[in-house]
């Protein structure tokens, strides 16, 4: 499941009082004649403009301040959009010019967290860290980084501090209690190690069976990156439980055979041997992770799960049975599947997947696996999900609106043309 980008964000205050009575003095450019539009969200021109200023006039403290509050403004905006490379190159200016101030190195942190750079996203928030030991939100950020690398109890202590300094914040509390139900599970769990993965599993587990599940995860690596182009460089983490233990760590609904939220985790723990429905919840999951790597968590959860279901079903499809009963029932919103199917009932998520699988093959059959990685890259560069889909399929003058009907028309003909 995709992150969420941290409310820290907004925390970052550098430069955000214009200086007052500044004017063109001696051939000097006014800055608040580019800051204008920059309040205003029109970023390019302002900052090319600044940026001309600031090579003419580079001891111009002004120019160099108003720049900054550029790079800042608009890099935040970038952030927000999750473009986190092109956010990281305006943050990059304004370190650049102001190398001591440790609100660009804490940014410039989280694009890295985000981007999977966990040692550029460590160094820029330790080196922050050193600067504001007791900021609340760069312990926050720090914290997830040394628990995504493995550094689980430095972690803790930091969201320890954090709520000792803020005991309100209650995504770092909630954070601290799920991090140490994980850790009381996983802290003895055996381990094992493939090209990609890094494997820590029950120790009801079989060693021929955890070694199994990495193998296959290597088979589903090479399939769902050769259809999307794609090979996530970070080494994948897998974690397999027990029934009990895998409700605990995730909280996941009881229909949920796997979660993918960082770490590929498996409700396994009771079984010896690797059939082809095991095998297509591990294609599935894997392909969430090719997914969360190439769009940074900014893609519909429709594409999301139809693109997982599609590697899924090449191991093990449903019943025909099951396939016949989901066509029939009535087509659900698909705008209303954007965001999370934890809400629904068993049979209501059944539907959901079904319906998010046939669109997606959909989009494969007409346009190829090359318009979906198309997409994925669109989304990946901050695209709404009417963007990403207007800009892989405009040359067949399709938008979002346009593909959905286009798959109804589909769906439509297939049952006979028989409409709902």
């Amino acid at each position: 499941m995709p992150k969420p980008l941290l409310p820290i964000l907004f925390l970052s205050c550098l430069f955000c009082q214009a200086v007052p009575g500044l004017c063109a003095v001696d051939g000097v450019p006014d800055p608040n004649q580019a800051r204008g539009p920059i309040e205003q969200g029109e970023y390019d021109s302002s900052l090319e403009q600044l940026r001309r200023s600031h090579e003419l006039f580079p001891l111009n403290q002004s120019i160099r301040r108003s720049l900054a509050e550029g790079y800042h403004a608009a890099g935040l905006e970038l952030l927000r959009k999750k473009q986190y490379q092109k956010a990281d190159q305006l943050f990059a200016g304004g370190n650049e010019l102001y190398p001591e101030d440790p609100r660009f190195m804490f940014l410039r942190g989280v694009c890295a967290y985000y981007l999977k750079q966990y040692d550029s996203a460590r160094y820029e928030l330790e080196q922050a860290h050193r600067l504001l030991p007791d900021d609340v939100e760069l312990l926050h950020m720090l914290g997830r980084v040394l628990y995504d690398t493995d550094n689980r109890g430095q972690a803790l202590d930091l969201w320890q501090r954090a709520l000792e300094l803020d005991p309100s914040q209650r995504e770092i509390a909630t954070l601290l209690e799920r991090s140490k139900r994980q850790m009381a599970v996983e802290e003895q769990m055996p381990r094992g190690y493939s090209s990609r993965f890094d494997l820590a599993y029950d120790r009801g587990v079989d060693m021929a069976f955890a070694l199994a599940v990495l193998d296959e995860l290597e088979n589903a690596a090479s399939q769902v990156g050769s259809e999307l182009g794609h090979f996530p460089p970070a080494r994948v983490p897998v974690s397999i439980y027990s029934r009990a233990d895998y409700t605990a760590v995730t909280a996941a609904p009881d229909w949920s055979g796997g979660v993918y939220d960082g770490t590929i985790r498996l409700p396994f723990g009771a079984l010896r041997q690797l059939n082809p429905r095991l095998k297509a919840v591990l294609h599935h999951e894997y392909a969430h992770v090719v997914v969360f790597d190439l769009t940074h968590g900014n893609c519909p959860l429709w594409l999301n799960e139809g693109i997982a279901e599609m590697f899924g079903r090449r191991q093990c499809a449903p019943p025909a049975r099951k396939e016949r009963v989901a066509r029939g029932r009535q087509v659900m919103d698909i705008r209303k599947l954007e965001r999370s199917f934890d809400a629904l009932g068993a049979r209501d998520a059944g539907l959901a997947y079904q319906q998010s699988w046939s669109l997606v093959n959909h989009l494969v059959t007409a346009y190829g696996w090359h318009r979906v990685s198309a997409i994925l890259l669109a989304l990946g560069e901050g695209a709404t999900t009417e963007q990403a889909i207007a800009r892989a399929l405009g040359d067949y003058g399709l938008s979002y609106g346009g593909l959905v009907r286009e798959w109804r028309e589909a769906q439509e003909r297939a049952r006979g043309g028989v409409r709902e």
